[in-house]
């Protein structure tokens, strides 16, 4: 098996270095490197916005959180699609207009300010550093089963390939392979399932009634949840509806596209593609609960990531789940490249060349300075992944979802929305979002246990419209004040939407001449 695996991963992994030697090639400047010189098509961002959700922690923690918990591990792929609606019809269009390389220029589009960007700027890279700590734990607990290789040495290896792909390629590079893996994983999910229903009589839903069956029907239904777990799901829910338009990797994909119609396509092609991938995950998670078992998942990983590897193997053999490590690997190379240049951006880009220096940066040392710190950011994410071994993927998601969600989401939306915003407004609404998030999570029973102060795991109900509420009182705040004003809401109005502005544009009133007539 260890045989058969390595070189099946070695493979893919051979294939997706050779795109980023490909990418290179295009790679040759700093629109390249950041926004892949926004000549992507809407069929490959599309492909390339699912693969961001296609992840190791939908793909390894939801699967492992249905198996282990039931109906209530369904919560974290509902959010998911109700969040790209969401993106599709608020900050789609919008973000493609405004945005040059980063989150923060969207925001700057309409407020000057070196604390307001910095601030922003540390918030993606905290964003960042999870998601990323999340797949370097995805693919080393694979690795340790599947390749027979060491945690630690699977992260050191990923985080080499990863930096390879940011330093050749760029987000062309990282474009490509998200492409390229989308349809390799699709086509070996829906091989899975062919063999996961043959045992159940070709029947999709066999392993929902073959858990109702042996394990009772409490686990396959929505069951009545105490006050605390009925309110943390429905802050999860929050968290992921919302936070989606505040993960970095993922919005800067709007700033890749051709033109806005490309932006808006490429949205409803990922909706698509992710919709059926998540629907199928909880078929997954009970499947392994039947054909693995429930002690053997927690064995093999205590947060329940090895659980869809276990199946494979149970249903179809060693070379199935051969290709499955290539892909999932292949995946987090994918997803870990898109995170390390949003991360690395936003250090050059935003705090180097516009915090630190004031703008007055050259294009070729920006980039230079964005590639040495992704090396710093690969290096401090490797610490982070061999401390949270243990700790479900899933989890991990969904801080990041929540704490996105009650940052950066208030500032990008009411940035381009609400007339009435002010810098101070949006000072208030990321800086007191994030203290408040880190607190709330630190404080929660997934940190503390069974001494939690704040007894929700995902804070995100509370968080989220505290930062609305600091949004508005920091915009009262800051009215009358000519630097926290910004630029007119008019003006990236009509930036943000130039369709709507020329369509809904009052006519000039007739001129009126002199009537000299008797």
């Amino acid at each position: 098996m260890d045989t058969l695996s390595v070189v099946v991963v070695s493979t893919i992994v051979a294939i997706t270095l050779g795109l980023a030697v490909l990418a290179s090639r295009r790679n040759k400047d700093a629109g390249d490197h950041y926004v892949a010189g926004q000549r992507v098509s809407a069929l490959q961002n599309g492909l390339a916005l699912a693969g961001e959700q296609l992840s190791a922690a939908s793909l390894l923690g939801i699967t492992g959180a249905v198996a282990l918990t039931g109906f209530s591990g369904f919560y974290l792929a509902l959010g998911i699609p109700t969040a790209f609606l969401l993106v599709l019809l608020i900050v789609a269009e919008p973000l493609r207009n405004l945005g040059k390389y980063t989150l923060a220029d969207v925001v700057s589009h309409r407020f000057d300010g070196r604390l307001l960007r910095g601030s922003m700027a540390v918030t993606t890279l905290l964003i960042s550093m999870i998601y990323m700590m999340i797949q370097f734990v995805g693919a080393g607990v694979l690795a340790e089963l599947l390749l027979g290789v060491p945690f630690s040495v699977a992260v050191v290896v990923l985080a080499v390939l990863m930096t390879a792909y940011m330093l050749l390629g760029g987000m062309v590079a990282a474009t490509y392979i998200q492409a390229f893996k989308s349809v390799l994983l699709i086509a070996v999910v829906f091989v899975l399932l062919m063999f996961v229903i043959a045992h159940t009589g070709w029947n999709p839903l066999g392993p929902i009634t073959e858990s109702a069956d042996r394990f009772g029907s409490q686990i396959v239904s929505a069951h009545r949840l105490d006050a605390t777990n009925s309110w943390n799901n429905v802050s999860l829910m929050v968290g992921l509806a919302l936070g989606v338009m505040g993960l970095p990797h993922v919005m800067l994909r709007f700033l890749t596209t051709k033109d806005t119609r490309a932006a808006r396509s490429s949205t409803l092609i990922a909706m698509i593609i992710f919709s059926v991938f998540f629907l199928l995950l909880p078929i997954f998670g009970y499947a392994s609960l039947n054909e693995v078992g429930r002690q053997q998942i927690l064995d093999d990983n205590k947060g329940g990531n090895l659980a869809i590897a276990r199946l494979t193997e149970a249903v179809s053999g060693n070379i199935l789940l051969a290709v499955l490590a290539g892909v999932v690997i292949a995946t987090i190379l994918a997803v870990l490249s898109g995170i390390a240049i949003a991360a690395s951006g936003a250090a050059s880009h935003d705090l180097y060349a516009n915090v630190i220096k004031r703008g007055n940066v050259s294009p070729r040392r920006e980039v230079t300075v964005s590639r040495i710190a992704g090396l710093i950011i690969s290096v401090l994410a490797i610490f982070l992944a061999l401390g949270a071994q243990s700790l479900n993927v899933g989890f991990l998601a969904n801080v990041a979802f929540a704490i996105a969600a009650a940052t950066l989401t208030p500032v990008i939306v009411l940035t381009i929305y609400w007339r009435g915003f002010t810098r101070t407004g949006a000072q208030a609404a990321v800086t007191g979002g994030l203290l408040l998030s880190i607190v709330l999570v630190a404080l929660g029973p997934n940190v503390m246990g069974d001494d939690a102060i704040f007894p929700l795991g995902i804070p995100a109900i509370v968080t989220v419209p505290v930062s609305f509420a600091l949004a508005w009182l920091g915009s009262l705040a800051g009215r009358g004040r000519g630097a926290a004003q910004g630029r007119p809401y008019t003006e990236i109005a009509m930036t943000a939407f130039p369709s709507r502005a020329t369509v809904n544009r009052r006519p000039d009133p007739p001129s009126r001449l002199d009537d000299t007539t008797p």
